[in-house]
């Protein structure tokens, strides 16, 4: 499908992965969604801008393009987002705090057709002028759209800070068995493309972070998704040591999206979000690797009723689990397999 039709291409790829949601049509001046959170990188600003959906958009368990238009979104009013972004008052009173800031837009920040790169230049600018303290970027995208050269100029924007900060590429991974992701989730990732991609991370001397999804497809048991995060974890550290990268796996729980096929195996009963202590289970394998950890838990409010990875009796559980995330202490998750 031609670039030129990118509402042709979204529209396409939702029906190829009979996909029902509606697009989002709130104002383009002001991001998707923004949120503050603590790994051991510090303080975090994730911010979603509201641009041109995922063109990619077969994910089959993604509902994410749902917060995002099906119409271009110019780089006038992407930068209006920006500006309103560093203007919020809960924003601009902690940006001398923000350690680390990911930037996504719920598909490919490198993809100019989405995410126009004057747009893309006025926020560098505005890291550089107004986050003292920033120490890493992180750029999501999918791995296609990357171009070195690009990456390059970006990182090189970052070392003219006072306090130079580092580059990270976040790509989606999901699962590690091939066919699940590739054939069950229609990830389009093949392991040839990720590891060209992780030697060029490796020679330019930047980070890699992987997010991967905890039980991401129905027909999958709860013992066999931690298996599965257990082999991409022993791949990962694999692919740290021979290529020498800073790699961290962001390690979602499957939510239940709605507008999915996922939607509909949980409505049948044929499909269970994975449980916390699941969660535990797979990412304390990590300990003693290359390899760090983050765990999300945030829906970002696109569960389906009843299909979130967070049940009744949680609470204690989400505490500890964010705790990890701010030292990467494998003995809490250890006290969490005994609660």
């Amino acid at each position: 499908m031609s670039p030129l039709d990118p509402q042709k291409q979204i529209l396409a790829a939702s029906e190829h992965s009979e996909k029902t949601f509606e697009f989002s049509t709130q104002d383009p001046r002001v991001p998707a969604q923004w949120w503050f959170q603590t790994s051991s990188d510090g303080l975090v600003l994730f911010v979603v801008f509201y641009t041109l959906a995922c063109r990619w958009n077969r994910c089959v368990g993604c509902n994410l393009p749902s917060k995002s238009s099906l119409n271009p979104v110019s780089y006038a009013d992407l930068i209006a987002q920006i500006d309103h972004l560093f203007a919020l008052p809960e924003v601009s009173g902690r940006l001398g705090e923000v350690e680390k800031v990911i930037l996504s837009n719920n598909g490919s920040i490198f993809d100019e057709v989405t995410f126009p790169s004057t747009a893309l230049m006025h926020f560098m600018v505005r890291l550089n002028l107004d986050l003292p303290k920033l120490g890493v970027l992180t750029l999501e995208t999918r791995p296609e759209y990357v171009e070195w050269e690009e990456m390059e100029f970006l990182s090189r924007i970052l070392k003219e800070r006072q306090s130079p900060a580092e580059l990270e590429l976040a790509v989606g991974f999901e699962a590690f068995d091939e066919t699940i992701r590739n054939k069950m989730f229609n990830k389009g990732l093949p392991l040839e493309g990720f590891e060209k991609m992780l030697a060029m991370v490796g020679r330019h001397g930047y980070s890699l972070k992987c997010y991967f999804m905890l039980k991401p497809v129905a027909g999958l048991s709860d013992d066999d998704a931690v298996t599965d995060i257990h082999q991409a974890i022993d791949y990962l550290d694999r692919m740290a040591e021979e290529h020498g990268v800073t790699l961290n796996m962001h390690l979602n729980p499957t939510y239940v999206a709605h507008g999915t096929p996922l939607a509909e195996s949980f409505a049948r009963g044929e499909y269970t979000p994975p449980y916390l202590k699941d969660l535990a289970r797979a990412a304390l394998h990590a300990q003693g690797t290359k390899v760090s950890v983050y765990l999300g838990l945030y829906d970002e409010g696109l569960a389906v009723d009843g299909g979130s990875f967070i049940r009744p009796g949680d609470d204690s559980l989400v505490e500890s689990l964010k705790a990890f995330n701010s030292n990467q202490d494998f003995g809490i998750l250890k006290a969490c397999l005994q609660e």
